[in-house]
């Protein structure tokens, strides 16, 4: 009987096939940042400010260095020397402003705050003399409302480096007043906080001599080892970061978070191995999704022609960071429409810096913005999925850039086919399931289709085993598949030949994982490096007597079944060990680099890359009650090639039920007395479980793209969560005539 997670032989980019990691992973195999072992093991417990906003008067560590087992209690009063200039604390992906620093002062800047680090023996003694510590505050008024700091909203001077400024065109404000049919209306996303099931942790291990090797969840081994080395002053060849598996990211591990830096500094100080891992309360009090509020107004002539955009938006930030994120663009860029304008600001809060969580920006600006579009439907008494086709832009409308590649209408067309969408009856409230009214809306989707420089090394040994190493993350996304099916594809390797190995600072250079781009950016890496590897083979087998192949170039060779053939001669065939052996090498080895040459970044200024997708939803509303069903999705996505159907439909039903918690269930509740989000627990913070979801259907679109990305490849990691909660919520109205501008949709909202 076949293994359930066996993978063919050898593979082609395109075939579908289980993932190479799947077998360690649901065995248990796989071992995380919290589970790597180390003689005479710490553990350090975190604790956290009772306060929003002040300073510590005192701690009293008295009866908690009492406890069995203490070995330290380490707060801002007795922590070494650490680094003072904020660039020190900077990493890969830094926003403006001055980071934070745990336990750097007895100064307090947002409620849950790290203030001391309790370390001992064991787990337990550690937490029982954490909650023994007394800590007296000098408490000062602090504001985590967002409707007050509204009043104070700003436009940043310094630009986060990935930001783009919105682009206005013609005159909306005035196209606007002129146009027949209006509609203008506020919309709001509160905060989202990442709940992978992971909790951050770190293990760090000291290896005596000042070196130290760390286990850490993160989406960047290479950045946190750059931060580590320049907060605590190690050298970064005394440093070895390893996140071989990761448990969820989503984003909130772009950026070293504190339970490392907390970890690293107990171990530096105490010169013992440490391990420090977040409780899920204390996973609500780093990284999010800001709340924000959006404004958009949309005017059409008679026929439905838009006349008009303007499109506001305000974000949340800390005090100590400007987090921003490119909200505004999206409806601009993707709708045919002449007069166009946006303004992007910020509001400063009493909270800890929001940071990138799934589609940073679409998933909040494209959602609300085709809400409002959805509205604007039927103002101009249009279907919705006509009025998207009425205004279809085949450029990026507000660069003014044809694009690489964009195949949003046959996402239409075959979305709209399966969902059967020619069905819909136009009115709200005209569609019936017995008790239930039913709903269909829907609603476009748009990412970014990114490519950046990252190496790979590939090593070819005696015995036909392939490694290709590189130190990207695979923060669950399949990159180990990517990468074995692609150089399977260039060499011709079987997979079980195969090892793929991420997730070490000491492999070659890679930048975070994030932002759709590993795949086509690791995948390129690795396949030159494999071409590089074939060269290497081919100069082999042009030495052996008798030149078997002949004279060939290399692109004249088909690599398959662990042979090189003639392309237009395959019985000129050598197996691969075969020529390895006559070369006399054990190994072949070679690193390359995949990067946007010359040609591509000048392609880049004039095209546009973007993934693009037409998402349709299937709501039920009970008509007393209000109880909500989402009873079925199609997504369509147009997405460049798809290395392997399978995992990629994976990535797209995670961000569609993403998208169903934006949605339905994400909410973080705020009790601004104490500036503190209450609903810190799976119990009360919802996200989508099992029985909120019942039919999505993914359908891949045939988007040939070759000037993309070297592969074609445009990522898939986030383009299934933007505009999903929009199509959810669209559905809705249509269901029940009533219009949530804010979500999550509710039963309160509807009653």
């Amino acid at each position: 009987m076949s293994d359930i997670f066996s993978n063919p032989s050898s593979v082609r980019i395109g075939d579908a096939f289980n993932r190479v990691d799947g077998l360690v992973k649901v065995t248990g195999r796989a071992k995380y940042a919290a589970e790597y072992a180390a003689p005479e093991l710490l553990y350090g417990w975190v604790v956290s400010s009772d306060i929003a906003v002040g300073r510590i008067v005192s701690i009293d560590e008295v009866a908690a260095r009492a406890v069995p087992g203490v070995v330290e209690v380490i707060s801002h009063a007795n922590r070494p020397h650490l680094a003072w200039l904020d660039h020190s604390y900077a990493d890969e992906v830094s926003v403006p402003g001055s980071p934070f620093r745990a336990l750097y002062d007895d100064k307090i800047v947002f409620s849950g705050q790290p203030i001391a680090l309790v370390v001992a023996g064991s787990l337990e003694a550690a937490r029982d003399a954490a909650a023994l510590l007394r800590v007296t505050y000098e408490q000062d008024r602090h504001n985590t409302d967002f409707d007050v700091a509204l009043a104070g909203k700003y436009e940043p001077k310094k630009k986060r480096s990935t930001y783009l400024p919105p682009k206005p065109r013609g005159d909306a404000q005035a196209a606007f007043d002129a146009a027949p049919l209006q509609h203008t209306a506020e919309y709001r996303l509160p905060a989202h906080f990442h709940n992978p099931m992971e909790m951050h942790a770190t293990t760090v291990v000291w290896e005596g001599g000042g070196k130290i090797t760390v286990h850490d969840k993160t989406q960047g081994a290479q950045n946190v080892q750059g931060y580590l080395s320049s907060v605590f002053g190690f050298s970064k060849d005394d440093i070895r970061v390893l996140n071989p598996y990761v448990g969820g990211a989503f984003g909130s591990g772009l950026r070293p978070q504190y339970q490392v830096y907390l970890a690293t500094l107990a171990a530096k100080m105490l010169e013992r191995s440490v391990r420090v891992v977040l409780t899920r309360q204390q996973m609500f009090t780093h990284v999010h999704r800001p709340e924000a509020v959006q404004t958009v107004s949309l005017a059409t002539d008679d026929s439905g022609l838009l006349q008009a955009i303007v499109n506001d938006a305000t974000t949340a930030t800390s005090r100590f960071e400007d987090y921003m994120e490119v909200v505004c663009n999206w409806g601009l860029m993707n709708y045919r429409c002449q007069n166009a304008s946006a303004q992007y600001t910020l509001a400063a809060m009493d909270t800890y810096t929001p940071g990138d969580m799934r589609a940073p920006g679409a998933a909040t600006g494209m959602t609300l913005f085709e809400i409002a579009i959805d509205e604007m439907a039927y103002r101009a008494g249009l279907d919705p999925l006509a009025f998207r086709r009425l205004n279809y832009s085949d450029i990026d409308a507000m660069n003014e850039k044809p694009y690489t590649s964009k195949a949003l209408r046959q996402a239409y067309d075959q979305g709209a086919e399966r969902f059967g969408w020619d069905a819909r009856s136009a009115e709200p409230r005209s569609m019936r399931d017995g008790t239930e009214l039913v709903g269909w809306g829907m609603a476009t989707g748009m990412w970014d289709a990114m490519f950046m420089k990252t190496s790979a090394r590939a090593r070819l040994q005696a015995n036909g085993e392939l490694e290709i190493s590189t130190a990207g993350a695979d923060i669950g996304t399949g990159t180990y598949t990517v990468m074995a099916q692609v150089a399977s594809d260039t060499l011709g390797i079987a997979l079980d030949k195969i090892h793929a190995r991420l997730g070490d600072s000491d492999l070659p250079a890679s930048p975070v994982e994030g932002g759709s781009w590993m795949a086509a950016s690791a995948g390129a890496a690795v396949q030159l490096a494999c071409q590089a590897i074939g060269k290497q083979l081919l100069a082999a087998a042009e030495d052996m007597p008798g030149r078997p192949l002949g004279k060939v170039q290399l692109e004249e060779l088909v690599f398959a079944d662990g042979r090189m053939s003639v392309k237009d001669d395959p019985s000129r065939s050598l197996a691969i060990a075969e020529v390895l052996a006559a070369s006399g090498k054990d190994v072949l080895e070679a690193e390359e680099t995949a990067k946007p040459g010359v040609g591509d970044l000048v392609s880049q200024m004039k095209k546009a890359r973007n993934t693009h997708s037409a998402i349709f939803a299937e709501v039920k509303v009970d008509e007393e009650l209000g109880v909500m069903r989402l009873t079925r999705i199609v997504c369509a996505v147009a997405a460049g090639r798809i290395i392997n159907p399978k995992t990629a439909r994976s990535q797209i039903l995670g961000g569609v039920v993403m998208g169903v918690g934006m949605a339905l269930h994400e909410e973080a509740l705020m009790d601004h007395r104490l500036g503190r989000v209450m609903n810190h627990s799976f119990a009360e913070y919802h996200v989508s479980v099992n029985a909120d979801i019942e039919s999505i259907e993914v359908i891949f679109v045939d988007e040939p793209d070759p000037e993309v990305t070297p592969l074609g490849v445009k990522g898939l990691g986030e383009i299934g969560i933007v505009g999903t909660a929009a199509a959810v919520a669209n559905a809705i109205f249509h269901a029940t005539g009533k219009r949530v501008r804010e979500l999550p949709v509710t039963i309160d909202k509807l009653l």
